[in-house]
């Protein structure tokens, strides 16, 4: 499968590569399928059945298909619901500075998700590594329509139809939309158990700097992460306030990666004009893991966007990850980028 590289001008061939990308998965191309296996992170062929979860490293919810859901990241729309059960949340910059979430659920499906948003370019380029998701969202760009068609996705978001989605509680639209995630998997019915994404799950390795706080930081928002050794997890927060969960308690990970990419605009806008930033994340950079309180410098490679991201110390060692819930924060590499 060729990369769907979109880094040429403002998107200049993202939409013919992720055409060939798709025809090529569909007709039965190579599957990247990611790193050699270890036995905490186990690779090998595509039908065979891991040992544990690949994007969590627990046994817990194996061979279950891959859910991927756009979720709203902002003041308006907190205390987000569902996040907590989710494998791995991906923290993307969109318009204006601010951020979005894609949770991505597989070893657990909790009774209800959101508020749900409208989808990004980014995430058509972040999904191809877990193989055929179902992918999640409310609302897309008419001209993005094409490619999230042409996408080795199955689409199941509000748009698509056949239920799954309700309006609830007091806020005002679109911050009152959720989804239920179980509803959503049965549309699904060729959504694929998530591949090798390149994760290592294991004891901590050697280094790192003791470590209580992190933050990471976007134009126009922050979102920090303190450790809590009481609940062996990186608590997070929003714009300096604990970020909770509407089902009680405090969002946050096992294990957080601070991955620098390359952020660029590209051919897409909100309907205020703002243009929508284009997350690399294929290529190679560098990396903060947080892990049992500390942090340690790492390197990151996804050689195409069909394959796993990779991340190893300082040494050349692989950077382990601790099992649990994995938060991949997306910041520009470089300053804040403001398109």
């Amino acid at each position: 499968m060729r990369s769907f590289t979109a880094g040429r001008g403002p998107l200049a061939a993202g939409g013919a590569v992720l055409l060939a990308a798709s025809l090529a998965a569909c007709s039965g191309g190579s599957d990247g399928g990611g790193p050699a296996a270890t036995p905490s992170s186990p690779g090998g062929s595509a039908s065979a059945t891991p040992a544990v979860n690949p994007l969590t490293g627990l046994r817990r919810g194996v061979g279950r298909p891959v859910l991927a859901v756009k979720i709203e990241n902002t003041r308006p729309a907190m205390p987000q619901t569902g996040v907590s059960a989710a494998d791995l949340v991906y923290v993307e910059q969109v318009e204006g500075g601010e951020t979005r979430l894609m949770a991505v659920y597989s070893s657990t499906l909790p009774k209800r998700v959101g508020p749900v948003r409208s989808a990004r370019i980014s995430d058509l380029h972040l999904l191809p590594q877990f193989g055929h998701p179902a992918f999640a969202f409310s609302g897309v760009q008419s001209k993005m329509k094409k490619y999230v068609r042409r996408a080795p996705v199955q689409d199941v978001s509000q748009d698509a139809g056949d239920g799954g989605y309700t309006r609830a509680g007091t806020k005002p639209a679109p911050y009152n939309l959720y989804a239920d995630p179980r509803a959503l998997v049965k549309r699904a019915p060729d959504a694929k158990p998530p591949k090798d994404v390149g994760f290592k799950f294991g004891p901590a390795p050697q280094g790192g700097a003791p470590t209580k706080t992190f933050t990471a930081k976007w134009p126009a928002t922050t979102m920090g992460f303190t450790w809590s050794a009481k609940a062996k997890r990186w608590l997070a927060s929003w714009g300096g306030s604990p970020d909770r969960a509407a089902e009680g308690g405090v969002l946050g990970g096992a294990t957080v990666v601070v991955q620098r990419v390359k952020t660029t605009r590209s051919q897409f806008h909100d309907f205020l004009g703002a243009y929508t930033p284009l997350i690399h994340t294929t290529g190679t950079g560098t990396a903060t893991v947080l892990r049992d309180g500390r942090a340690y410098g790492a390197r990151w490679s996804r050689p195409s966007e069909d394959a796993g991201t990779t991340f190893t110390t300082a040494d050349g060692a692989p950077m382990t990850f601790a099992t649990g819930q994995v938060w991949i924060v997306l910041v520009n590499d470089g300053k804040p980028y403001m398109p």
